[in-house]
């Protein structure tokens, strides 16, 4: 099926800024006069609508604190009660769902990492006539699940645009490490990296447990004295393999998916090559205001398709412009 094209997700990623910046907190502020936020200071006059934005988040994971700023910049701007809660189980986010179900939430905005444990509840939740967005995870499944719409990068392109700038930098043998055995998200982003650098080997390790991470993955670069770089699938764990390497006395470069102020800091100082970056910001707000239109107007982004958030690549080259902004938490 024919997704967005990059020059309209483009478009939203330069809109959604210029939005935001009318946005006030959530303790409110004066309606504005119309639908619209108004100015500064201004909220939507639309009825107060109640959203719950419901992920796999793993506890101290900082790119959720980005999502999440996101959703509640929308949600401030909105005049919506956003209902934020997480677990990394599967079973227990399914529960997560039902709450918000029981709950009569106006909307679901859903982390979609297992399909499975998802599928029933979610469709308990189109039947009671909720409105469903998936974001971050599941692009592939959304559509069945009952979602209107998806926000994310396409993590299958993610990792074949990594395996791409490795192959061009020329490295033959990545270790691809996967936090969270069975994420749909994770497994599409490493097998797109091996699909453009067939050399590419997969390392499972315990995302849970930082210090598991850092003896499996240091274990592994002293086995295999062939790994030329080593990929992290998000910056806890990226910042974590760093040590490894260390530890490993490894030649291994480390490069990454995702983005937070510390990685930004070590792309600037050259410890990290480079990262992808899938634009969480706006995957939390973007969520909570397609909600919003959705209710407000009947409004549809996406015509049924995924908008892509991502990816982008953070090298060298730009990092110093993004770490400004990853360190207000935009990025």
């Amino acid at each position: 099926m024919k997704k967005f094209s990059w020059r309209k997700a483009a478009l939203v990623a330069a809109v959604v800024p210029m939005m935001a910046l009318s946005a006030c907190s959530s303790t409110g502020g004066k309606p504005a006069d119309s639908g619209n936020a108004g100015g500064a200071g201004q909220v939507a006059s639309t009825d107060r609508m109640k959203v719950a934005l419901i992920t796999h988040a793993a506890a101290g994971d900082t790119f959720w604190d980005i999502v999440r700023k996101g959703a509640e910049e929308a949600s401030a701007k909105d005049n919506v009660e956003l209902l934020y809660t997480s677990d990394p189980e599967a079973g227990r986010q399914a529960q997560l769902v039902q709450q918000a179900i029981d709950q009569k939430v106006d909307g679901i905005a859903v982390t979609v990492a297992t399909p499975d444990a998802l599928k029933e509840v979610l469709k308990k939740a189109t039947d009671a006539g909720i409105p469903v967005v998936s974001l971050n995870a599941g692009e592939s499944v959304s559509a069945q699940l009952g979602a209107f719409t998806h926000f994310g990068s396409n993590e299958q392109l993610a990792g074949q645009a990594v395996g791409t700038k490795l192959a061009e930098q020329g490295y033959k043998h990545p270790v691809c490490v996967i936090q969270q055995q069975g994420h749909v998200g994770l497994e599409a982003r490493c097998a797109g990296v091996k699909a453009k650098v067939p050399g590419t080997e997969i390392l499972y390790v315990d995302g849970k447990d930082m210090t598991a991470v850092q003896s499996t993955a240091t274990a592994k670069l002293q086995a295999a004295k062939d790994a030329d770089v080593i990929i992290g699938l998000g910056a806890p764990i990226t910042l974590t393999l760093l040590k490894s390497v260390a530890d490993a006395g490894s030649s291994s470069k480390v490069a990454s998916f995702d983005l937070n102020a510390e990685l930004a800091q070590k792309i600037v100082d050259g410890a990290v090559i480079f990262t992808v970056d899938q634009q969480p910001w706006l995957q939390g707000y973007m969520s909570v205001d397609s909600l919003w239109q959705a209710k407000r107007g009947g409004f549809k982004l996406g015509g049924g398709q995924p908008v892509l958030t991502g990816p982008t690549i953070v090298d060298k080259a730009n990092a110093s412009d993004v770490l400004k902004f990853a360190q207000q938490g935009v990025r």
